[in-house]
């Protein structure tokens, strides 16, 4: 395939193109990898989007502006037709299965188009476990190194299979990158990634190719984030944000209910310098520059933070990921007013203290406990408790939650968990542990009214029994009528002319662009 030298002059007048004027600003390097093109690719271009793409790549004055333009020279045996999608996952938590339901849905959406979905062997086998009916053709897995050394043995420290994974990156994706490439003949059109993976957005530059990141959380999560600079000005001292525990963060619009407390350790306590606490802030920084981000919400949920976070993008679609408006009721055979879920084991202590209050109120319950953790419960709890209580090591948790009879659903506030909450109608007592839970806590309690956070950040036997009988005896209706609001507002954002479903459309044009056909 012939590649063509481009001179600046040739393409555009200089003030068709905001990125390059007379002195050649920094701006240039976004595309730094690009200085030669094929002839076939330029035939196409059309869009002012793309003009300025190859307005930054190319030469100046005989000089060339790149110091790796041989860079596509590299792919000149694999073809440009078609749409070929590289997908990073991060494999840890519940952050895989949101970006493979997206990717699914662009799937049957563009059945033309590659779908190479690169994560973690363990992490593959646990979303790809099931039948294989529910994988789409067009996708294929592929297993990226999780960084664990040959024979090393994790400490239980949840942070160190992250690290080691992080230190992995990005080599581990673009090893793997080039064997489907190889395998298919198609150079990547593409990156579709989780958000944590910043460095995606270089590769994407490297490539000049779009650069689609998907944020799992809400919008409010993502929003501290971005404005982690301002926050670590405003709040943090010289022992961190002691003293500032209840300041509120007014300074960001729509955050004026969030205190400094309930900020992701990341971003203002613990170790700031942390591997995990570095990718969180270069995420920050990084996301502006990418060609689209998305986010596992709906705009109506929180509209003046969207409406600042669409300030700062360039490109902002919220996509209802959850399939909320096809879920089918799990009939039970008796009335469940309490579903818990300890996705995330609390200690022995405040597991005892769940049981005793389940067990002193007598109300039916699902508890969904790992196998592992049921030699904590007080002894003789599950014989006690049988005839109107059951533990089991899984539930499917949006089915239980669709049923009528769910009252108030016991939760670590995770944002899945909010959101199926949501759209179900179900209030929450919220416990959480880590991460953006304590944010997502403080929208259940205090913005939205939906439910109430356990007293002082831990389960009591009188705490969790006071909440109980706050919401299934007292307050259970208010909530519930300011939940049905939420509800229609995400059942809306997914009809047919609905937010969730245009950003969508917004969503697979960037994703399935061709630059060459």
């Amino acid at each position: 395939m012939p590649y063509s030298r481009i001179e600046k002059s040739t393409m555009v007048k200089k003030n068709d193109c905001k990125s390059v004027d007379d002195s050649w600003p920094q701006p240039y390097t976004t595309f730094s990898n690009c200085g030669y093109v094929s002839s076939l690719k330029l035939s196409i271009v059309q869009s002012s989007r793309l003009w300025t793409r190859i307005i930054a790549i190319v030469v100046h004055n005989g000089k060339t502006v790149t110091s790796k333009h041989l860079h596509l020279q590299k792919f000149a045996s694999l073809t440009s037709m078609g749409q070929h999608v590289a997908v990073f996952a991060f494999p840890f938590a519940t952050h895989a299965a949101p970006l493979l339901s997206l990717v699914r849905r662009l799937a049957r959406a563009v059945p033309s188009a590659r779908f190479s979905f690169f994560n973690t062997a363990k992490s593959n086998g646990l979303i790809f476990s099931g039948p294989k009916d529910d994988v789409d053709d067009n996708i294929k897995a592929y297993n990226v190194a999780d960084g664990m050394p040959e024979g090393h043995v994790l400490s239980g420290n949840p942070q160190e299979g992250i690290e080691l994974f992080l230190k992995a990156t990005p080599g581990n994706f673009r090893e793997v990158v080039e064997v489907a490439e190889g395998e298919s003949g198609m150079r990547i059109s593409c990156l579709l990634t989780d958000a944590f993976l910043w460095f995606a957005g270089e590769m994407a530059e490297d490539r000049c190719i779009p650069w689609v990141p998907l944020w799992t959380s809400g919008p409010v999560s993502l929003a501290v984030h971005v404005y982690t600079d301002d926050i670590r000005k405003m709040v943090l001292g010289a022992n961190g944000i002691e003293g500032h525990e209840v300041q509120t963060l007014d300074f960001i619009p729509g955050l004026s209910s969030i205190h400094a407390v309930d900020l992701p350790e990341e971003i203002v306590s613990g170790n700031l310098d942390s591997p995990f606490s570095q990718m969180l802030h270069k995420m920050g920084l990084t996301l502006p520059r990418a060609a689209a981000v998305v986010i596992n919400s709906f705009e109506e949920m929180e509209p003046t933070v969207v409406n600042d976070l669409k300030s700062k993008f360039k490109s902002l679609s919220m996509l209802v990921l959850s399939p909320y408006h096809r879920h089918r009721h799990w009939l039970l055979t008796q009335q469940l007013p309490v579903m818990l879920r300890t996705i995330i084991t609390p200690p022995p202590h405040e597991l005892v203290a769940l049981a005793e209050a389940l067990e002193s109120t007598g109300v039916p319950f699902l508890w969904s406990l790992r196998d592992n953790s049921k030699d904590n419960l007080p002894k003789g709890f599950l014989e006690r408790t049988s005839q109107n209580g059951k533990v089991v090591p899984w539930a499917p948790q949006l089915q239980v939650l669709g049923h009528a009879s769910v009252g108030v659903f016991v939760t670590h506030c995770g944002w899945n968990s909010v959101t199926e909450s949501i759209v179900c109608g179900v209030p929450m007592i919220c416990r959480p542990f880590f991460g953006d839970q304590n944010l997502n806590r403080r929208m259940v309690q205090d913005v939205w009214g939906i439910g109430v956070g356990v007293k002082g950040g831990v389960f009591t036997k009188s705490g969790l029994t006071r909440d109980l009988e706050l919401i299934l005896a007292h307050e259970g209706k208010k909530m519930r009528e300011k939940i049905g609001v939420l509800k229609e507002l995400a059942t809306g954002a997914v009809e047919s002319n609905g937010s969730s479903t245009k950003n969508f459309s917004t969503v697979l044009e960037v994703v399935s662009h061709v630059a060459a056909n």
